[in-house]
């Protein structure tokens, strides 16, 4: 199955969240746990145990695996493949982008299913040129993959890049263009998704790119549902909206992670359902 397939899967059978597992100093801290690999460990133990099979997406932060060095990215390799091996679809937050032989490495290491790194789908940045995440789509196709392109992202400074213009189109809105067209009428969508942020407040660019739309932002950012309903309207079934904070902050005890994370869950189907009944009334 495609990863677009997959995707809408895993949405109909557990909803849309995606649930971070970001173990930076302070929640590790917060849930009784030594700033070290050994509470590294039990911290990612702990996300799978709670999450695996539990929910249909989990987006690890590579960078907060990595900054143990290589005995953080060997925690990180057996998140993924754990999580994996329940069927649970790994959306790896690495953020990459580079050109030539260096992205089909990155490709290779995040996308190849011989790769002990391998996720269901990356997140990468667009901005040495669209044309240079051609090795990340390659992979992703040839693996059944998926790849998630920064597109308008919600920190303050990402708009001097994202909304600049040249010849009366956005960088942002040339990115979702080529990312529709990449999908072309895969159906149920297509395995090329967007990265816009539930904080963004609004914009006019086309989110309907066929692909799935990775909004972080939901939770302890001060993003809402209602955030999410209004600002993706007609595509709101394609986004798979990301809490980290708003579900880890109930950890470290499994199961109130798991009815944290059911009840985001059940929140956004309720209110997506709702926002479906209302559009096809109007």
């Amino acid at each position: 199955m495609s990863f677009g397939s997959r995707a809408r899967a895993a949405m109909d059978a557990y909803g849309p969240a995606c649930v971070g597992i970001d173990p930076h100093a302070q929640l590790l801290d917060d849930w009784g746990l030594p700033d070290s690999v050994e509470g590294l460990e039990r911290f990612a133990a702990t996300c799978v145990e709670a999450f695996a099979g539990r929910v249909g997406f989990v987006k690890p932060q590579s960078a907060f695996f990595e900054r143990f060095g290589s005995r953080g990215v060997t925690v990180l390799e057996r998140t993924i493949q754990d999580l994996r091996h329940t069927g649970t679809l790994v959306v790896l937050d690495v953020k990459r982008g580079d050109i030539g032989s260096t992205a089909a490495a990155y490709a290779e290491a995040y996308l190849d299913e011989d790769s002990p790194m391998c996720a269901d789908a990356v997140t990468v940045s667009p901005f040495l040129g669209f044309g240079s995440l051609e090795p990340f789509f390659e992979v992703a196709e040839q693996n059944d993959g998926g790849v998630f392109v920064l597109a308008l992202t919600s920190n303050e400074e990402g708009p001097e890049v994202q909304q600049a213009v040249s010849d009366d189109v956005t960088v942002a809105g040339r990115i979702l263009a080529q990312l529709k067209s990449l999908n072309g009428d895969q159906t149920p969508m297509g395995p090329f998704g967007a990265v816009v942020g539930a904080t963004i407040g609004s914009t006019e660019e086309d989110l309907a790119i066929n692909g799935p739309l990775l909004a972080p932002g939901l939770g302890a950012q001060g993003g809402t549902i209602d955030d999410v309903v209004r600002l993706f309207g007609s595509v709101a079934d394609h986004v798979l909206p990301s809490t980290s904070r708003g579900v880890l902050a109930d950890g470290p005890d499994v199961d109130a992670l798991r009815d944290s994370a059911a009840r985001v869950n059940a929140e956004l189907v309720r209110s997506l359902e709702m926002h479906r009944k209302s559009r096809s009334s109007a």
